[in-house]
């Protein structure tokens, strides 16, 4: 049986959505790897606008919000321990 036209404009719409969640998710694992190069004065000042990111690709419903918990919590804990 061949693709109807429902199936195919889900098949576009999957692809698109799934570009958008790669570019959000890379976004946010390079930001996350700045971040825990950073010293610690540096990590201070970089620390909101990090968790700041986090809470807006969860907000999107790109990840989901305990994971985005969790990333925020490591970051915290790698923040006062280091």
């Amino acid at each position: 049986m061949s693709a109807k036209g429902s199936e195919l404009k889900r098949v576009r719409q999957s692809r698109k959505a799934n570009s958008r969640n790669r570019h959000y998710k890379s976004k946010m694992g390079t930001a996350i790897k700045k971040f825990l190069a950073l010293d610690k004065k540096e990590a201070k000042e970089a620390f909101p606008s990090v968790i700041k990111m986090i809470d807006q690709i969860c907000s999107k419903g790109i990840i989901h919000k305990n994971k985005a918990n969790n990333k925020k919590s490591r970051l915290a804990q790698h923040l006062n321990n280091q």
